[in-house]
């Protein structure tokens, strides 16, 4: 699919077709995040940073599981 690039202001814009916003299930407002790749360049709404901290916590959260149920009561 292909996307144009236009001038707004001093930046560029570009539109992106209905589809590919519903697939990626992101609205207006939302944030999207471009990450490099062997292959390019992937626009994804998902924050890699934050995937990666979230992955952290669930495993010291599963490692010490018995330590944050004592710490919730």
């Amino acid at each position: 699919m292909e996307l144009k690039l236009r001038r707004t202001g001093n930046s560029l814009a570009t539109t992106w077709p209905k589809e590919i916003l519903n697939r990626m299930k992101v609205s207006e407002g939302d944030t999207l995040y471009a990450v490099e790749t062997p292959h390019g360049v992937l626009v994804t709404p998902y924050d890699p940073k934050f995937q990666e901290a979230m992955e952290i916590a669930k495993r010291v959260m599963a490692r010490d599981r018995e330590a944050l149920k004592e710490l919730a009561k």
